[in-house]
């Protein structure tokens, strides 16, 4: 059964046309335990909205999971963990954080509840939501 996630990033950073770039990008830096438990769940396949945060604050394309959770080579100390994800499609019509907040259906959305957390499961149902309001079908 494929699982829904939204993963967080600084565009200054590392941005979604970096992401579509180099195609395949391992997923670093998480240091947060409840975020690196999302991470260790993560399986091939599953999908993930690649969220500008900071900046633009909005969902800005789908990344695709494609090798599960090993060691973070960027942590000097602890277990943390990252995974490897592929870019799969930009959203023809970002979604910001203003629409979502301002719709009732997302206030239990871990974006909305759980504001600072950058690993996120997302519900089939509010997958299926976001993606109609961002254009796709």
């Amino acid at each position: 059964m494929k699982n829904y996630w939204l993963i967080k990033s600084e565009p200054d950073a590392f941005s979604w046309d970096q992401q579509v770039r180099n195609r395949v990008e391992p997923w670093t830096g998480v240091r947060n335990h409840l975020a690196k438990n999302h991470l260790k769940a993560m399986q091939r396949g599953d999908l993930a909205f690649f969220y500008h945060s900071n900046t633009g604050r909005e969902i800005v394309g789908i990344v695709e999971v494609v090798r599960t959770a090993y060691p973070d080579p960027t942590a000097r100390e602890g277990d943390w963990v990252c995974v490897d994800m592929r870019a799969r499609q930009p959203m023809p019509r970002p979604i910001t954080l203003a629409a979502i907040k301002s719709d009732p259906r997302f206030e239990t959305l871990a974006l909305v509840r759980l504001s600072r957390l950058s690993v996120a499961p997302v519900s089939p149902e509010h997958w299926v939501q976001l993606c109609e309001m961002g254009g796709m079908r």
